[in-house]
């Protein structure tokens, strides 16, 4: 048996892998290795990722050609266990080759291959992960808005701000701060009027004396019926959240940057990709919402928003506060919170708990009942969802699509809509994964992150994640890959669809039977 032993010098996040090897016989020179569940291991270079392919019972060692690099030649057979591990720097490895007649590990388009990648950082060791700093920045005078960050060291990295969905805040993003900010300059932003951007005093004191005013004060701001000057065209809407991204991009950020946005995010992300393009290099999609907004808008329709006598802002009328007093009692249940939670994430055994406790802690907020109403009754935005896509493409304004396949909500149609409009965006439909795909599997979207920027930065040199070095014409294709990463101690497997440049939905549908009949 033949085992090419090479040695690489870094490019990005390379990948240790170190093989415990048995030597049994040197006798023959195709000696089989027999063993349970035989697989070939690739290693990529450039992603920081380990490939591994399903092979026959038995596997043989075949000569590889790497230019470039070093190599040497032993005669080794068995082994006992294989250990992979991402670090910064090169990498030493063997690669095990196969039978002649065995399907090649690096044939295009195939589906049968594994991807092993890395595994969040361990919580336990404070070193292994990148600390997150909680801050303020007051925007307008009671507009505090909050915001987590980390990797400030990193200060010759590119910059990626991920905006939250709705009901939530930057802590959603936790998983991505502490990894991601190992490499990169990584916050999260809390929307005006959720998250910890809730107001820190009542936008409408109640005019009535006697206890009810400081029942009213601890409990139900914004029910009162006169309004502080500084809340007085106050109204969450999604061209306020535009408006608060772009002037935290300009005022804190300082410099263009990523922008990953999920649901409610993922529309803002690209609104303001389509009104500010000198501020955006580049836009993520994480199962995006089509639409927001039920009235409206009163730039684009006039005499149509002149029909709603009101449309989110303070104070609420009398009709819209006991409207608002018997919806929150429902939307705030902790049993409402739990079953969202249990509709919009895939994986029922992802350790949900921090979210619910969290999202509980806002609705307790005295604010946060009125705020509800305010998102609730706003007017759309300026420009609808299809039109910020079009003008950010029209920009060149880079767009990445990762879509959780088993939303509820944002079904995969509305992603593969996207990707129609924008054919040449890498679009990447993840399984099992619901809504909130960077929370359900964040060891998947943290790398598929990674790559993407990496590819951008290097202007192409760098392949986009799940393609061979030299393969960039496989973004023309579909492609199938099962990502495997381990958590708690225990292995998990995901399936991720690449959908190349070259799309159409009578591929996809073709796609989607093969892979049914698991032939493709």
């Amino acid at each position: 048996m033949e085992i090419l032993s090479y040695n690489f010098a870094p490019l990005s996040r390379d990948v240790n892998l170190r093989l415990e090897l048995v030597l049994k016989s040197s006798n023959s020179r195709h000696s089989k290795l027999n063993f349970r569940k035989n697989k070939c291991t690739k290693i990529h270079s450039k992603c920081g990722s380990l490939r591994l392919c399903n092979l026959d019972q038995s596997l043989f060692v075949k000569k590889l050609s790497n230019q470039g690099s070093s190599s040497s030649l032993n005669i080794l057979q068995g082994f006992r266990n294989v250990e992979s591990k991402v670090l910064s720097g090169g990498y030493d490895g063997y690669v095990i080759g196969a039978e002649d007649d065995a399907r090649d590990i690096s044939e295009k388009g195939e589906s049968g291959t594994k991807v092993v990648i890395p595994n969040l950082p361990d919580e336990s060791d404070s070193e292994s992960i990148a600390p997150v700093s909680s801050c303020f920045w007051e925007w307008k005078p009671k507009f505090n808005v909050h915001y987590e960050k980390a990797g400030c060291e990193n200060v010759n990295s590119p910059k990626v701000l991920f905006l939250p969905g709705f009901g939530v805040g930057s802590f959603h993003y936790e998983k991505q701060l502490k990894d991601l900010g190992r490499d990169f300059r990584v916050c999260a932003i809390d929307f005006l009027g959720q998250g910890m951007s809730l107001p820190v005093e009542d936008p409408t004191p109640s005019s009535s004396e006697g206890g009810d005013t400081s029942e009213r004060k601890d409990h139900a701001w914004g029910f009162g019926d006169e309004t502080k000057p500084w809340a007085s065209d106050l109204v969450y809407s999604i061209d306020l959240w535009r408006d608060q991204v772009q002037y935290f991009i300009e005022q804190v950020i300082g410099e263009p940057v990523y922008i990953v946005g999920n649901s409610l995010g993922g529309f803002v992300a690209l609104y303001v990709a389509a009104c500010c393009p000198h501020l955006v290099k580049g836009v993520t999609l994480l199962n995006a919402t089509p639409f927001w907004g039920f009235l409206p808008n009163p730039i684009r329709s006039p005499r149509l928003a002149k029909v709603f006598p009101w449309a989110g802002t303070f104070p609420l009328p009398s009709i819209v506060r006991k409207l608002t007093e018997l919806i929150w009692q429902k939307v705030s249940d902790p049993r409402s919170i739990a079953e969202v939670l249990k509709q919009v994430y895939a994986d029922h055994s992802t350790n949900v708990d921090k979210v619910f406790s969290r999202i509980l802690e806002i609705t307790q907020h005295p604010a946060a009942a009125a705020s509800f109403a305010s998102i609730m009754f706003a007017p759309q935005g300026k420009l609808s969802f299809r039109e910020a896509l079009l003008r950010s493409h029209m920009n060149n304004v880079p767009i990445c699509l990762m879509y959780g396949k088993e939303d509820p909500w944002v079904r995969p149609v509305w992603g593969l809509q996207v990707k129609r409009r924008v054919p040449e965006a890498p679009y990447y439909e993840i399984s099992p994964a619901g809504h909130c795909p960077h929370d359900e599997v964040p060891e998947v979207v943290n790398y598929l992150l990674r790559g993407w920027i990496k590819n951008l930065e290097t202007q192409g040199s760098v392949s986009l994640p799940l393609l061979d070095d030299g393969e960039n014409e496989n973004a023309l294709c579909n492609i199938d890959r099962d990502l495997e990463f381990v958590r708690d101690g225990s292995r998990k497997s995901v399936r991720v669809r690449f959908f190349g440049s070259k799309f159409s939905l009578w591929e996809t549908i073709i796609s989607y039977i093969r892979f049914l009949f698991g032939k493709s």
